[in-house]
């Protein structure tokens, strides 16, 4: 570049530098505002979490999480992904969330807090006397809090042999209820 006289020279280069000037401290703050959270935003482990996007309650990450076991194989006494009784699904599903439930069905009946059905929330418990006996011999986890017209996902010893989603509306579940409790 031929440059006609010194005074240009000197403009071109003033431009040239205040440019890569500018550029630089942009790019700085950007950089400081890109690696800092936002005003909505608050710090977890080094990762940005906003906290109105992320309003999961506990209860909603345990039904989620219950979920991905549906159609899974009931299976006597069982507790693991390869298949579950009704009280080995509730305790491996709290587990995950590190949260202590007892490992029987009969052992929930003084577990937990009562609570009316009519107050239950996704992650409560609800409890069912067994079909052949007067006592606690089935659990469910709610997944769609409706009062009497709740949805719970539970692993069934019936018809469909596996963990399934069952709306306590069913004529079967509804005789057998006993109560819902929170263990939250």
């Amino acid at each position: 570049m031929k440059f006609k006289n010194i005074n240009t020279m000197k403009l071109t280069l003033f431009i040239g530098l205040s440019i890569l000037v500018a550029s630089s401290v942009a790019f700085s703050a950007f950089k400081s505002v890109k690696s800092s959270p936002q005003k909505n935003e608050i710090t977890v482990n080094q990762t940005f979490v906003n906290p109105i996007e992320n309003d999961d309650s506990l209860g909603d990450r345990i039904v989620r999480y219950g979920m991905e076991f549906l159609g899974t194989p009931y299976v006597a006494a069982g507790c693991s992904k390869d298949g579950f009784d009704c009280s080995g699904f509730i305790y491996y599903v709290y587990n995950n969330f590190k949260i202590k439930v007892p490992r029987s069905s009969s052992q929930f009946e003084n577990f937990g807090e009562e609570i009316p059905i009519a107050d239950v929330k996704k992650g409560d418990i609800l409890l069912f006397l067994s079909p052949t006996r007067n006592v606690i011999g089935h659990i469910g986890i709610v997944s769609n809090p409706k009062g009497m017209d709740s949805d719970f996902i539970h692993s069934t010893s019936g018809r469909e042999m596996q963990v399934v989603i069952t709306s306590l509306k069913k004529p079967g579940y509804t005789r057998r209820f006993v109560k819902a409790i929170r263990v939250l």
